[in-house]
């Protein structure tokens, strides 16, 4: 389990990101843009440079939706490996079971007739 405190700033910090989003994609823009002049340039860069640090997306930690751990975190779920592997044992994964086409005891995802499936490490 990570500490609240972590949990806390990472959550602030996902707020501050969609508060400031669209004020920071339009500085982005014009300092990407060619036809824009040298002043406006220096002068986006500036207020980027002003905005709060917490307010770039990459500062952003994916953490585990149950206990917060910011390892072994797998996107396509939200959780980490462990609670991953939890909770498919116990069937609280709707369309996720075991596969038994590997020793190894893998994790499979499973969309449909025709779809390949998203393996999973359960190790």
């Amino acid at each position: 389990m990570a500490k609240k405190s972590k949990i806390a700033k990472n959550e602030k910090r996902r707020k501050i990101v969609v508060r400031c989003a669209a004020r920071r994609a339009e500085l982005n823009e014009i300092v990407r843009r060619l036809s824009s002049t040298e002043p406006e340039r220096a002068a986006a860069q500036e207020e980027l440079a002003r905005q709060p640090r917490d307010a770039s997306a990459t500062r952003v930690r994916n953490r585990d939706s149950f206990d917060g751990r910011p390892r072994g975190y797998l996107r396509a779920f939200g959780l980490s490996r462990m609670n991953l592997r939890e909770r498919a044992h116990a069937g609280f994964l709707p369309g996720v079971r075991k596969s038994s086409w590997r020793r190894e005891g893998r994790l499979v995802a499973c969309c449909g007739p025709g779809h390949v499936p998203a393996v999973t490490s359960a190790t």
